[in-house]
């Protein structure tokens, strides 16, 4: 397999695929993300979300906008609004700011604002009487895996792995095995997936963490989350992956399975791992 590696979002990243990329593949995968990126960063003075958090009004977002808030509003019902992409204004009220300043602010953070009467969508305008701080990080890195993924398939590539650092795609006949890395000691895994024409997402609290916070906040108290350490989510599409990731820090799994087709592992707080019935893998108690 020849492999891509590069850097985008913040994070590194590696496309796997059977003969290198053409550079016409290449140069559109390079194009889609600086277009996410412009779009939806909060550490970017030029992006629409931060214009956004500026300034009242309408708003223009890529055509993949309506796909994205579609499964921010699913999430939203399915964890009683504790995933809500307006909790920007609370994570930098916790620190993680684009300053990156890292440090709490005193006193109880803001409330953040209710999805269905803080902002209207239509298409990919969104309309906000008041700024607010988009942030889309429960669901965006696996939602670009998917968005590289298909461009890959336009490329006529059957078999490949994105790999958005943890948030995986994979297609092709033979499975991917995936270590499960442990939160406190990356060099470990408490486990093993084998994800075949799926999607692999992993979440946990020790990722980005810093005196007094983390980056997992419930959108209901506006506070970091406490119950879970780390979970990894195997779904048919990355971004729902990724989201559900992010879901169970503050929903418990039976709930979401009302509403989602997904499997799981939580590693909770007294270092537990509990896993789904059909994990396509294995777990190491």
């Amino acid at each position: 397999m020849a492999e891509w590696r590069f850097d985008a979002i913040g994070v590194p990243w590696s496309v796997a695929t059977p003969q290198d990329l053409a550079p016409e593949t290449r140069e559109k995968i390079s194009a889609r993300i600086e277009s996410f990126d412009r779009a939806y960063s909060r550490f970017r003075d030029d992006s629409v979300v931060t214009a956004l958090a500026r300034d009242p009004g309408d708003y223009l977002f890529p055509d993949d906008f309506p796909e994205l808030i579609s499964l921010y509003d699913r999430l939203f019902q399915a964890t009683q609004g504790t995933i809500n992409p307006l909790v920007g204004r609370a994570l930098e009220h916790w620190g993680y700011d684009a300053a990156y300043r890292l440090a709490p602010q005193k006193g109880s953070p803001p409330q953040v604002p209710s999805l269905q009467s803080s902002i209207s969508v239509s298409g990919s305008t969104l309309h906000a009487p008041r700024p607010v701080v988009l942030d889309i990080g429960a669901v965006g890195k696996g939602f670009l895996v998917d968005q590289l993924a298909e461009l890959l398939r336009e490329a006529g590539m059957a078999e490949y792995t994105v790999d958005g650092s943890g948030d995986i795609r994979h297609s092709g006949v033979e499975p991917e095995r995936i270590g499960l890395e442990h939160p406190d000691h990356p060099d470990r895994v408490v486990g093993v997936a084998s994800v075949k024409n799926q999607s692999l997402a992993a979440s946990a609290t020790t990722r980005r963490s810093w005196p007094g916070a983390h980056h997992i906040l419930d959108a209901v108290t506006g506070r970091p989350t406490e119950s879970i350490r780390a979970s990894w989510v195997v779904a048919d599409h990355c971004a729902l992956a990724d989201g559900l990731a992010t879901a169970l820090f503050t929903t418990p799994a039976e709930a979401l399975e009302a509403h989602f087709s997904f499997e799981w592992v939580v590693l909770d707080g007294d270092n537990q791992l509990v896993v789904s019935r059909s994990f396509p893998g294995e777990v190491f108690q």
